[in-house]
């Protein structure tokens, strides 16, 4: 009876794969699944203000799913998969510097309707991953800002006009994380202020680039 009753627990709680929903595995994201993320070159995406820009994949398919669960659907688990996919890609870059890792940070408005920055959720597992020590503290959103999605670059630019803040100083070097890199202006306005601050050792890395 005893192992009939575990057994309908295992079954009745038993993980279901986010992307295909086998549950074979009980993983929140299944090999099959994690297998189909495509990496990019392992290549400088591109450089701003002097930082060079990596980008593990590009935005569709199951890496778009993963990306919008953990960001937008309270899908927390997944944080572990967009860590591992980002640090299977950073380990082909070779760098050998003992990083900081920094995720973009969210503003306080947008922390209490989503309750966590999928960023830092991804930050963590990262680290456990890569043993890289992280800081949540060094960069603080000072501006709500709108969605980026439907703005032109210029528009975007605008947008992040003094909506971050380097709160002090390191002489580590950084790696700036996030999940999507699109026209780059996201992180060329905390590449800035952290210029500003004498901070010029930042490297960028983000999941997932859209084709441009």
């Amino acid at each position: 009876m005893k192992n009939f009753l575990l057994s309908l627990l295992d079954w009745i709680y038993k993980k279901k794969c986010y992307f295909c929903g086998n549950s074979k595995q009980s993983l929140k994201m299944c090999d099959k699944c994690y297998d189909k993320m495509n990496f990019c070159n392992v290549t400088v995406n591109r450089q701003i203000l002097g930082a060079n820009i990596y980008a593990c994949g590009l935005y569709n398919a199951e890496l778009q799913k993963l990306i919008r669960g953990l960001k937008y659907h309270n899908q927390r688990e997944l944080a572990f998969y967009q860590a591992k996919f980002m640090w299977e890609f950073w380990q082909k870059i070779n760098l050998n510097e003992n990083f900081l890792v920094v995720p973009v940070p969210l503003s306080k408005e947008r922390y209490k309707q989503r309750k966590y920055n999928h960023m830092e959720l991804v930050t963590e597992e990262f680290c456990k991953l890569s043993g890289y020590s992280y800081d949540f503290e060094l960069i603080k959103r000072v501006k709500n800002t709108k969605p980026q999605y439907n703005l032109k670059r210029n528009e975007r630019m605008k947008n992040l006009e003094n909506a971050f803040e380097v709160t002090k100083d390191t002489d580590k070097p950084i790696l700036l994380i996030d999940d999507i890199c699109t026209t780059g202006s996201t992180f060329e306005s905390i590449i800035f202020e952290l210029n500003k601050n004498s901070i010029y050792n930042i490297t960028c890395l983000a999941t997932a680039t859209v084709e441009f």
